[in-house]
C-alpha cells in the first residue's frame, strides 16, 4: 500500500479513538481506556447471560434458598403451615 494511504488510515483511527468518552458516575474515561471499559462491560454482560442461561432451571430454587437465608439472618420466622 501507499504510504499516504496508511497515514490517512491511522489518522482516521486516531480521531475515532479520541472521540470515545464514557462517564459512569464519578468515573470518566476517554480514548483507549474508554474503549477498554466498554469492551469489558460487554464481555461481563455476555458472561452473566451465559451463566444465567446454563443455570436457568436452578434459578428459582437458588432464589428461594437466598430468601430463606436472608430471613434467617434477620430473625424473621414464617409459620410452617400458613
Amino acid at each position: 500500500m501507499d504510504r499516504r494511504l496508511w497515514k490517512v488510515i491511522f489518522r482516521g483511527m486516531g480521531r475515532v479513538q479520541e472521540s470515545f468518552e464514557i462517564h459512569i458516575g464519578p468515573i470518566h474515561a476517554r480514548g483507549v481506556p474508554a474503549i477498554l471499559v466498554g469492551v469489558t462491560g460487554i464481555v461481563v454482560a455476555a458472561g452473566i447471560t451465559a451463566m444465567l442461561a446454563k443455570s436457568a432451571e436452578r434459578l428459582p430454587e437458588t432464589l428461594r434458598e437466598a430468601r430463606g437465608l436472608s430471613d434467617s439472618i434477620r430473625g424473621t420466622r414464617h409459620p410452617l403451615n400458613p
